[in-house]
């Protein structure tokens, strides 16, 4: 009697785990990109939206796969505002793009289930509105608050992770690793 196995397949059959874990090297490698050099609250406010941002976005378009996508364009507008001489431009055109997806995501009835768009919409006022304040104080204590929400955002990537909602999976394990890491060099920022 012979028996057959299933063909495996796969990064987790193939015990090739470095395909498995590509989203958190991904994320380590992004949050301490973002997070190197950083002086003062305000210059991670904008990772603070954008991680608002991309839960809002996949919700508004009813994709958990869009949430690549959003953060991608997010990542595009943080690294062209660099070159700006306004500061502050990349949170704002975040936040602007944050209240089209809302608009867009209303029109298209998306207001069901209540964590998709209702809730990543309340997310994305208190992320948001962190980063603004932020913006307005300034100093160390605006470093602290950016790294109580990278923080708290990494617990809403916990939680996402857990219930495997809005996003896909690989999208919350990135954004936690990023969010504790960029977290870390606020903290430290403002120690120093």
């Amino acid at each position: 009697m012979s028996t057959t196995t299933p063909e495996q397949t796969g990064p987790e059959r193939t015990g090739n785990r470095v395909l498995r874990y590509w989203p958190v090297a991904a994320g380590i490698a992004v949050g301490v990109l973002s997070g190197y050099g950083v002086a003062a609250g305000a210059d991670l406010a904008p990772v603070l939206t954008a991680s608002g941002l991309v839960y809002l976005g996949a919700a508004a378009l009813q994709r958990r796969g869009a949430a690549w996508p959003v953060f991608f364009v997010a990542f595009v507008v943080i690294g062209a505002s660099r070159f700006l001489p306004w500061e502050d431009a990349a949170t704002w055109v975040l936040l602007g793009f944050a209240a089209a997806f809302a608009l867009y995501g209303l029109v298209r009835g998306a207001i069901r289930p209540f964590e998709a768009l209702p809730l990543q919409s309340l997310a994305m006022v208190l992320f948001g509105g962190a980063s603004v304040l932020v913006l307005i104080i300034g100093g160390d204590t605006a470093a602290y608050i950016v790294a109580a929400g990278l923080l708290a955002h990494a617990g809403w990537d916990a939680w996402h992770h857990r219930t495997g909602r809005v996003v896909v999976r690989s999208m919350t394990e990135f954004c936690m690793f990023l969010d504790v890491i960029a977290a870390g060099f606020m903290i430290a920022a403002a120690l120093a």
